[in-house]
């Protein structure tokens, strides 16, 4: 596996880029009750998801070098592969909103393609080779976002 940046600390700098981009735009009234109906579904993917890894005693960090202990298959994972994916490009997603930007969107799109393209690629690869035909099953039945 090749070495990869952390999918929080990309998420952090997407996160920097839309507010860099929208430093002069304030949420109104009805901006931030339409992120607010985003973040929250996006909290429980993510928030949950970390809380059922930890439980399981497995790790949440996806780089090469580090083993999973256990297939997480329930809670926000029975509904997508890479809930924690999902709920950081919700959150992206919810502060363009918040921010009343199209142009704010661009570094949550970019962070979604990188994920989808590049991280989750080499995160299946290994998952395949640790936990092979459960995975396999696993993966055929779960959608890889939604």
């Amino acid at each position: 596996m090749t070495k990869s940046i952390p999918p929080l600390a990309l998420a952090a700098v997407a996160g920097g880029a839309q507010a860099l981009l929208t430093r002069s735009r304030r949420p109104s009234r009805a901006s931030r009750t339409a992120a607010i109906t985003l973040a929250a579904p996006s909290l429980y993917f993510l928030v949950g998801s970390v809380n059922r890894f930890r439980r399981v005693g497995t790790t949440v960090d996806p780089r090469p070098g580090t083993e999973a202990a256990a297939l997480v298959v329930s809670g926000p994972n029975a509904k997508s592969r890479n809930p924690m994916y999902v709920g950081m490009a919700g959150l992206l997603l919810a502060h363009s909103t918040a921010r009343r930007s199209l142009l704010a969107t661009a570094p949550a799109v970019l962070f979604t393609a990188w994920i989808d393209q590049v991280q989750i690629p080499m995160e299946e690869a290994h998952l395949r080779s640790t936990f092979g035909e459960e995975f396999v099953a696993y993966a055929s039945t779960v959608r890889r976002w939604l």
